[in-house]
């Protein structure tokens, strides 16, 4: 079969999907929207790395142009931009949500709104529209630990931890530093548990669960430092059990028909992140409407259905029955120093060792996969050109196993000055409760 696919994303989790559409018998060209300069590597994916993915008249062009077979719509501004609205309006056939479906990420205000309606199980919260609204709610506060989040879209940075209130009016005056996106925020109670996300392909009223994971949000081992957009994720994760399991199962069933009744029916990946509070009891974080990353580069590998014809079929109303292994992985995001906030003095260094295993990876201790995101490639050298770099995963029948195969690889790249940085720690939880075992 000769079918082309366009992958709407730049990063890491694209350059899982890219790779992942060609293992496809069906597939022979694919199309990255922006794409990266790793992904370029491969002749038969095509990259347009200056064009936006909020860029919806160029894009409707180039599939209209490559005659392509499916649109698979992975990226949140784009979602937010009405992308899919417009491919369905010229016939193209996509996967991903509408601008209305996919409010429940890029307005995190109206998504609780919609799940306190559905008594979906969320911490308390109060929305607030200005700097003194805030303000004057957390002083007539008892003291304690919040959360206070951007409504809108973030790049995963927008959600804000404070130990006690004075932190937290500290936090609320640094929501302008998010421009338009922070100029609705919300102050959330601070729930103690333990963070997972789970995904779900949804096409209409059908579902399935592909899986869980537990990304590792926080820039510094022992998940301290500000937010980040993941600094590595591990799957399957031991904390969600059956219980936990059946709650997911429950609270995506409510949230998809809640969509329906309103007239906003969900075709696309919908990402539910959650915290497991005592007694395994499942509190919601947030929706997004789209793969997580870098979970993606951890779920996906395990699917082993034909990926174009599991995707395709979801676009146009038909479900596929998820297949999956039974093995264990584990990413690890590896950063510029400095990221999330300033590592402009990365920029422009060269990383070495990347190419080597780019070129040799069975050769490779280990033999990790390398998925690209920021990085360039100038005279045969790969250049920093961003805040999270590159992603290294490891697999295996444990998580112990996965993890040796991630980090070893990592003990021959560096970029001069010490100006690499991951963290040491993923896959922690799971590590400690397999040593218990």
């Amino acid at each position: 079969m000769n079918k082309t696919v366009i992958v709407i994303d730049g990063g890491g989790r694209g350059a899982i999907l890219v790779e992942t559409y060609l293992k496809s018998k069906k597939v022979k060209k694919v199309i990255a929207i922006p794409g990266n300069d790793l992904m370029a590597l491969n002749k038969n994916i095509k990259v347009f790395t200056k064009l936006k993915t909020t860029d919806k008249k160029e894009i409707i062009k180039i599939a209209q142009a490559e005659n392509v077979d499916l649109v698979d719509i992975a990226q949140d501004d784009a979602i937010a931009a009405g992308l899919t609205d417009e491919l369905i309006k010229k016939g193209i056939n996509s996967f991903g949500p509408t601008k209305a479906a996919g409010q429940i990420e890029w307005d995190k205000a109206w998504a609780r709104r919609f799940m306190k309606r559905l008594k979906i199980p969320i911490p308390k919260y109060k929305v607030c529209k200005s700097q003194n609204e805030g303000i004057e709610f957390i002083r007539k506060q008892k003291d304690t630990e919040w959360f206070i989040k951007a409504s809108g879209l973030a790049a995963g940075k927008g959600a804000l931890y404070a130990e006690d209130n004075n932190e937290a009016i500290t936090k609320i005056k640094r929501m302008k530093d998010f421009g338009e996106a922070g100029k609705t925020y919300l102050i959330e109670e601070y729930l103690n548990g333990e963070e997972f996300s789970s995904f779900a392909i949804v096409s209409g009223r059908k579902f399935g669960i592909i899986g869980h994971a537990q990304d590792h949000k926080t820039v510094f081992d022992g998940n301290k430092g500000p937010n980040t957009g993941g600094m590595g994720c591990s799957s399957p994760p031991f904390a969600v059990n059956k219980k936990v399991e059946k709650q997911i199962n429950s609270i995506f069933k409510k949230t998809i028909d809640g969509l329906i009744k309103i007239g906003r029916p969900y075709n696309g990946i919908l990402y539910l992140g959650g915290m497991i509070l005592g007694n395994s009891k499942v509190s919601v974080i947030e929706f997004n409407s789209r793969w997580g990353d870098p979970e993606a580069q951890v779920l996906i590998p395990a699917i082993k259905n034909d990926f174009y014809n599991l995707i395709s079929s979801a676009s146009s109303g038909k479900l596929q029955k998820i297949k999956k292994d039974n093995k264990y992985r584990v990413v690890v995001t590896i950063a510029s120093k400095g990221y999330p906030d300033d590592y402009s003095k990365v920029v422009g260094k060269e990383i070495k060792g990347l190419a080597h295993m780019l070129r040799h990876p069975e050769r490779s201790e280990g033999s990790p996969k390398i998925f690209g995101a920021g990085v360039i490639v100038k005279s045969k050298k790969f250049i920093a050109s961003g805040g999270r770099l590159f992603y290294v995963l490891g697999e295996g029948k444990n998580v112990a196993l996965a993890r040796e195969k991630a980090y070893n690889a990592l003990s021959s790249i560096s970029i001069g000055g010490n100006n690499l940085h991951y963290r040491k720690d993923i896959g922690y939880r799971d590590l400690e409760r397999l040593k218990r075992r």
